[in-house]
């Protein structure tokens, strides 16, 4: 209990110096990447690895519906590497359509 109120407020407290680039794209995806700051990197897995949605929201990481953590770049660990459908928002206004059903039955 004790680490998750320090993971609290150590987010409150760095939330402010996380850095999103900006948007770039192919045909296919567009990416972009964060890069965590030094207050929180001591929450990411170690060793490196993918991290699930709910893991890197649960680090302050804060962005629009569909991004996907698709790469770890071992030199800098504390960069993640995003990357999403290309105009996803325009395709899945309601979310990704598992989320739309979901949000329908609710």
């Amino acid at each position: 209990l004790v680490l998750e109120e320090q993971k609290m407020a150590d987010i409150a407290k760095y939330a402010e110096d996380i850095y999103y680039s900006e948007r770039y794209s192919d045909d296919e995806y567009e990416y972009r990447h964060v890069a965590v700051p030094e207050g929180l990197r001591k929450y990411l897995p170690n060793p490196p690895r993918l991290m699930t949605e709910d893991e890197w929201r649960g680090m302050g990481v804060r962005q629009s519906p569909g991004w996907e953590h698709y790469l770890v770049h071992e030199p800098e660990p504390h960069v993640l590497l995003f990357k999403r459908e290309k105009d996803y928002q325009v395709k899945y206004p309601m979310g990704a359509p598992s989320q739309a059903l979901h949000l329908r039955k609710a």
